[in-house]
């Protein structure tokens, strides 16, 4: 878990080099059309229903990763560890913003619907192609990141209320007792930055492999 207090290059883009980047970038960019149609501009709605399907590829990488180390009976190199932290980094975001905004009960469909698909989606992309699985995540974390850069946004320009931040925050990224949902929003935008840095740099350790 990073600090609230990380700095990140919030414009950083990593520009397709192979054919696999380019599918996982225009497939990302698909998915984005359907999330901004879907959500508009609830970005605390958006932040439950997308974290509940962010936190999978994580928990699927460790997995298969895991699996492979006793394979071929050697060392992860820590992968196994750091994906797994991840996932549980995600399903922290989820915990945080449910105190924000509650998903109605076509939310929550929306959320088992799309995570049954993702999952088993993700799960045989990651099997036959890791790398391409990391650049897809390096790819919707940098789209987290323009997302939760319009949520402050509109947050700063008073459109959303800057309620208190949940205790859970509060304890979790070691926040004042008086911080505010900007200071959560930050926070969570740090951790996405780090996912999407990390990915990134995990699909071209595998490149390189």
């Amino acid at each position: 878990m990073k600090d609230a207090s990380s700095i990140a290059d919030l414009t950083l883009h990593h520009a397709p080099a192979t054919m696999g980047d380019r599918v996982a970038f225009r497939t990302v960019k698909f998915m984005r059309v359907f999330a901004d149609a879907f959500f508009s501009h609830r970005y605390g709605h958006r932040a439950v229903v997308l974290e509940t399907i962010a936190a999978v590829p994580g928990m699927v990488g460790g997995l298969l990763q895991h699996l492979k180390a006793l394979r071929q009976i050697r060392d992860d190199q820590g992968w196994i560890r750091e994906l797994l932290e991840e996932a549980d980094n995600e399903r922290m975001h989820l915990m945080t913003f449910i105190h924000v905004a509650q998903p109605s009960r076509f939310e929550r469909l929306v959320i088992m619907i799309g995570q049954a698909i993702f999952y088993n989606a993700y799960f045989w992309l990651y099997l036959f192609t890791p790398r391409t699985a990391h650049r897809i995540v390096g790819y919707l974390e940098e789209e987290a990141v323009v997302s939760y850069t319009q949520y402050l946004a509109e947050i700063e320009a008073g459109r959303v209320d800057n309620v208190p931040a949940p205790q859970i925050a509060i304890d979790y990224w070691h926040l004042p007792q008086t911080a505010r949902l900007r200071d959560v929003v930050i926070a969570v935008r740090a951790d996405e930055a780090g996912h999407r840095d990390r990915n990134h740099e995990m699909a071209d350790q595998l490149k390189a492999a």
